[in-house]
């Protein structure tokens, strides 16, 4: 019964350095939280033995540099994570787009990038209410469709929302 399931992740990236005002938004590094957390998430990941078929991300650095970290932690060959400037510069219906674009070879697909987009789409897709995707938060959907171009708004089941501070003690 898996051949008619697609899974989507949207992995916000990790938390970012706000230090160098000179740089371009596109350019941002990670901060030391962000270094942390990102691995802690992939962890997470790895325990529920997620490893996605296919790992997309937005070619902003910070977003690349998350990526990397949680293919790294989940065993995902980082020289196969395809980068997309699109993820950087897209609406709702742009992710979409992009979605219904995937070859149907893929059963599951991470996507790695921004807000507020990463969490109006998550809310359109599930017609659930996550009021914020926090950094290096994720989102599970799952579709019941066999071809990505079937995945429509309000058509998907959140299966799981996790992020850094769920379960756990403020520091």
């Amino acid at each position: 019964m898996y051949s008619s399931m697609k899974t989507l992740y949207l992995f916000r990236h990790a938390k970012s350095c706000w230090e160098d005002a000179s740089l371009d938004d596109f350019d941002r590094p990670l901060n030391k939280r962000g270094k942390r957390d990102a691995p802690m998430m992939a962890k997470r990941l790895l325990e529920k033995e997620i490893l996605p078929d296919l790992i997309l991300s937005s070619s902003a650095k910070r977003a690349g540099k998350t990526a990397r970290k949680v293919a790294k932690g989940i065993g995902y060959p980082k020289k196969e994570i395809e980068y997309k400037r699109a993820i950087y510069d897209s609406d709702e219906e742009d992710l979409l787009q992009l979605i219904n674009s995937i070859s149907d070879t893929y059963e599951s697909i991470m996507l790695f990038g921004h807000n507020p987009e990463f969490t109006g789409f998550a809310n359109e897709l599930t017609n659930e209410v996550i009021d914020n995707i926090p950094t290096s938060g994720v989102v599970c959907i799952e579709f019941d469709v066999e071809n990505w171009a079937e995945i429509e708004m309000g058509k998907g089941k959140l299966l799981f929302f996790d992020y850094p501070k769920s379960g756990r003690e403020e520091e």
